[in-house]
């Protein structure tokens, strides 16, 4: 079947993985976004032709209406740009790879328009992850996992009943400083936390990974894309990142999916469901060089954002959106190094739990708990 695709954040990571797939298997791609990164996507339009583009920072888009001035464009800029291009474009899927709670109302109206949402932005379900499935349910629409974690739950779990599943097993990595002790942790700077040991990703992610936040967020996630307990998903550390997930049925069998690290794979499947393409984009996996692959349980007393995340899922309504807010604001002032790596988890941790627990009623209202938590931790951070 011809795919037709519009790719939200096709300068990151993710994005520009993502279009190495849509080269590989030739798929249409109808439109793009960016942030400000007009110099990557000019590259990017004139290799893939899009009919749509949108921009987030008017000026670049400014300048990107010059440079492309020779082609058949439209080009929408300003902070909805991402949402009108999900809204309006003609791609049958939209591929979400923003960072951060600006991917999450792209991702409203992508469902809203009818269109099939490949989600690699993880606040969308961390902040309105019951609402998302609800909506794309009534819409009869699919979400489909693009995040490699869940990519793998998604696999291991097809033509298995959901009802006997006993238990979710998300790997982590555990990031660079799993080993280092409290003294130590408070000694790493930003470019030592921006060094991951396995996978290639933004800055916001990568830090996220170092403190395993970005495995609590993977948990909500499961949660609300597979309509699993937080009783049945639990995090494993498993540093070679060569087993992705995991899923344990009642009679003890356990589906692993397992590859090399590449996003690649992920944002292929979610293309190709149900079926699979032959790709070689990838690496295969040489399962006689391994010599061994090491698993533990994660230490929450080092790293607590992974157990505040447990909490946040239990707790529910808008307060998956504080703590999102928290940490993206935390992180930031890490990276400008302004608060130290311990603190990340001291402000996040502040802010979710000081957060009242009531239901997220709609979108406006998200958005001003999300201003909020931003506030609340900016001023933490300057006490």
């Amino acid at each position: 079947m011809e795919r037709s695709v519009a790719i939200l954040g096709s300068t990151g990571s993710v994005g520009t993985q993502a279009l190495d797939v849509c080269a590989k298997e030739h798929i249409t791609v109808d439109a793009l976004t960016a942030g400000s990164d007009v110099v990557q996507l000019e590259k990017q339009i004139r290799r893939f032709r899009p009919r749509l583009v949108g921009v987030r920072d008017e000026k670049a888009a400014a300048d990107l209406r010059l440079r492309t001035a020779d082609l058949s464009l439209t080009v929408v800029a300003g902070e909805q740009a991402a949402s009108e291009v999900a809204a309006l474009c003609n791609a049958d899927t939209v591929i979400n790879s923003i960072t951060g709670i600006a991917g999450l109302t792209p991702s409203v109206r992508t469902i809203e328009a009818g269109k099939h949402l490949a989600l690699a932005n993880k606040e969308t379900m961390v902040a309105y992850g019951s609402r998302i499935m609800t909506m794309a349910k009534e819409k009869g629409t699919t979400v489909l996992p693009v995040d490699s974690e869940h990519s793998a739950i998604f696999q291991c779990l097809r033509g298995n009943d959901p009802r006997s599943v006993r238990r979710l097993l998300i790997t982590a990595s555990g990031g660079p400083f799993y080993r280092k002790n409290r003294s130590e942790l408070s000694a790493v700077t930003p470019e030592m936390a921006l060094a991951h040991p396995t996978w290639r990703m933004g800055p916001r992610i990568t830090i996220d990974s170092a403190t395993l936040m970005n495995k609590g967020f993977e948990v909500i996630e499961a949660a609300h894309l597979f309509s699993v307990e937080r009783e049945k998903i639990e995090v494993i550390v498993h540093p070679e990142s060569i087993i992705h997930s995991m899923v344990e049925y009642h009679d003890r069998a356990v589906m692993a999916q397992m590859s090399l690290p590449d996003m690649r794979l992920c944002v292929q499947y979610a293309l190709s469901y149900p079926d699979r393409w032959d790709s070689d984009l990838l690496a295969p996996l040489d399962l006689t060089k391994l010599s061994c692959l090491h698993f533990e349980a994660p230490d929450i007393d080092r790293f607590p954002l992974l157990s505040l995340a447990f909490r946040t899922l239990e707790r529910g309504g808008v307060v998956g959106a504080a703590m999102n807010a928290a940490d993206e604001v935390a992180v930031s002032l890490f990276l400008q190094g302004r608060i130290s790596f311990p603190r990340i988890a001291e402000l996040v941790c502040r802010v979710t739990e000081d957060t009242e627990a009531r239901p997220a009623d709609n979108l406006d209202d998200l958005l001003a708990v999300d201003a909020d938590a931003r506030e609340r931790t900016r001023i933490l951070a300057s006490v």
